[in-house]
This record gives structure tokens, C-alpha cells and sequence, in this order.
């Protein structure tokens, strides 16, 4: 038998205070129009608290469905330590993949950013397009609380929000030797990607500098900007015993 679809809620569930939540909106259309579910069908409700709510759907109208819960666990598979994605954005639809690909690996937020020779840019619209993809990858890999994603229009802030994390690492093409030790990471971690152009040399300092960031190496190939940006969330997730 399949497990219940499973579905974000809007605001916290205080249950066993309340016990009914609506689906509203992307979530409401899903169940309704794409997924087809109605009165009696079996659901799992998420709220952002790292509860998942067994629920039964009471009532469906135009707009919205509610649901009846019935009890609540805690979920298992969020990671065990922060982990903060700042990422330089990217063309096309590559920041999706990697919004997509760094929730699947357990990222606990991601940060969008410009820099010097960023030539993608992110409108409002597309800022909800990543938040919604988040939302949808945490569903799929049967996370409890989805990343959210923000976007800074300058590197400067975007390090910033990194300030309380305990490892700062910041990949960059033209180091040569990693100034952080990838394989004994301990504590939170924030990891910098840049887009495809890469960063200037004022920017790696100003990360070093001001806000404390080591500079690692990925290799001796010149990776792809959303392929690096995979392939670190991966390596530290794994060094902080996530993947195992």
C-alpha cells in the first residue's frame, strides 16, 4: 500500500489544540486537481515543526480542503546539524536543480546571491519558483520541514547571514590548497558556490577577511557552478556523518 501524499501547510498546527488544518492554494490544487484525492482520503501534513500530522480529508470546496487530524509524529530524516547553501545565482533553471538536489541532501536553507560576474539575475517571481521547488523536493524525499531560500543582492550580505555558523567554507577556482579540513567538519557549516563566472580575487578576500570564510579547493577540474554546488552540499553533508 502507498504511503500518504504528503502536504505543506500554510501555519502551524497546535494539536491536540486544533484538530483540523485547511490546504489552501499550490497544496489544495495538488491534492484536488493532480492528485485527485477527496472526503476519506488518507494524508500527511507538514507544518515546519518537524511534526508530521496523520490527517483524514472531512471536506472539499473550490478553494480548499480540510482535514481532520488524527495524531502526529516526529519525522526522522532531518539532518542532525545545520547546514547553510550559498549559492551565486544561476542561468536557466540550473538554481532550481541545485535548490532541488541540496534539499534532497539535507541543506538546511539556501542563500541566493549576486556578485561581480553573476550575469543571472532573480525577480520576485522566480525567488517563489525556488521556495515552491524546496517545498516539492522535501515532499518527494519525505523531509519534515522544507529550506527556505532567500535572495541577497550583493555577496557581502549574503555572507553575512552566515555569521552564527561554526565552519565557513568557501569554494574558490583559483585556490590551491583547501584551508579547512573537509574530513574532520564538526558544527554547523555554511558553504559559498559562486555562479559561472567564478568571483574576483576582492571578493575571496572580503570573504576571508571580513567575514572569516576558508577558502577550499574541489579539485584539480574546473566544475560546472551547479555541479560544485551538488558536489560540496554532498561532501560535507557526508563529513558531518549525514549520509550515512
Amino acid at each position: 500500500m502507498a504511503a500518504p501524499k504528503r502536504f505543506l501547510t500554510e501555519n502551524y498546527i497546535d494539536f491536540p489544540s486544533e484538530t483540523e488544518a485547511e490546504l489552501e492554494g499550490e497544496q489544495f490544487n495538488h491534492a484536488k486537481n493532480v492528485l485527485r484525492l477527496g472526503v476519506g482520503s488518507e494524508i500527511t501534513l507538514l507544518d515546519g515543526s518537524g511534526r508530521e500530522y496523520t490527517a483524514i480529508i472531512a471536506a472539499c470546496g473550490k478553494r480548499s480542503m480540510t482535514a481532520h487530524i488524527t495524531g502526529f509524529t516526529v519525522g526522522d530524516k532531518e539532518p542532525r546539524t545545520p547546514v547553510r547553501l550559498l549559492v551565486g545565482a544561476l542561468k536557466g533553471d540550473k538554481t532550481e536543480l541545485v535548490v532541488q538536489k541540496a534539499t534532497e541532501l539535507g541543506i538546511g536553507s539556501v542563500g541566493v546571491f549576486s556578485s561581480e560576474y553573476c550575469s543571472a539575475y532573480l525577480t520576485p517571481s522566480k525567488l517563489e519558483r525556488l521556495n515552491k521547488v524546496a517545498r516539492e523536493a522535501t515532499k518527494q524525499c519525505y523531509r519534515s520541514v522544507a529550506p527556505k531560500v532567500e535572495f541577497y543582492d550583493n555577496l557581502g550580505d549574503a555572507l553575512a547571514s552566515a555569521a552564527d555558523y561554526e565552519n565557513k567554507l568557501f569554494a574558490c577556482e583559483f585556490e590551491s590548497n583547501s584551508q579547512a579540513d573537509m574530513r574532520g567538519l564538526r558544527g554547523s557549516a555554511a558553504i559559498v558556490v559562486g555562479s559561472e563566472g567564478g568571483f574576483t580575487e576582492e571578493e575571496y578576500a572580503l570573504a576571508r577577511e571580513r567575514y572569516g570564510f576558508k577558502g577550499i579547493t574541489l579539485g584539480k577540474r574546473i566544475l560546472r557552478a551547479e555541479t560544485a554546488a551538488v558536489a560540496l552540499t554532498a561532501i560535507v553533508m557526508h563529513s558531518l556523518g549525514e549520509l550515512q
